[in-house]
């Protein structure tokens, strides 16, 4: 595991600090951009670690980072979140994904987020299937499949998606063990169970 120089680190950080108290945009997108450009792609990585979850400073950080290592699976998936949460559209994260799927197979964000950006609900349903089928302990995957099969079936008066939702819901509840979440399950399983089509 790299480290980040704490030039780098302090250039960064400096560059952060200055964005949260002007807000300006260019400014930071320039400055990072020049330090992605002189950095090092381990140390870019280590410097940009604190900063994955403010879009505005991952996209442009990783941007760099996938540029120079096409293959990173993780670097891929950071950039298509940061995209995800920066409004760039399900088209261009869809494809980090997949390319992050292709580059390794095990990675469960690259999954999720080839999921996420379907559009159509249906293929949307179909997707978070082989999401929760190839990771069976994933309870987030298989909340998603049964919030988008539930909301096909109220859309569509679809039978066979309210069954999927139904069960779905059953083996998350079957498995939660905090009493809120259970309560919730319970209230989502017992207005399902209400549905005729």
């Amino acid at each position: 595991m790299h480290q980040a120089s704490p030039s780098l680190s302090d250039a960064l950080a400096e560059a952060v600090q200055g964005y949260r108290a002007d807000s300006d945009a260019s400014r930071l997108i320039d400055r990072l951009e020049v330090l992605a450009a002189e950095a090092e792609v381990g140390a870019l990585i280590a410097a940009a670690e604190p900063y994955r979850e403010i879009p505005e400073v991952a996209g442009p950080l990783y941007e760099h980072i996938v540029a120079r290592q096409p293959g990173n699976a993780r670097a891929l998936v950071i950039l298509a979140s940061a995209y995800w949460l920066h409004g760039r559209g399900p088209q261009v994260v869809g494809d980090l994904a997949s390319r992050a799927i292709a580059a390794d197979p095990a990675n469960r964000g690259a999954w999720h987020l080839w999921a996420l950006t379907e559009s159509e609900p249906r293929a949307r349903v179909r997707r978070w299937e082989q999401v929760a089928a190839r990771f069976p302990e994933d309870q987030l995957a298989a909340a998603n499949l049964a919030d988008n099969a539930a909301s096909l079936a109220s859309a569509e008066h679809d039978p066979v998606a309210l069954g999927l939702a139904i069960e779905t819901y059953e083996k998350l509840l079957a498995r939660a063990e905090h009493p809120q979440q259970r309560a919730s399950l319970e209230t989502a399983l017992k207005t399902l169970r209400q549905w005729r089509f």
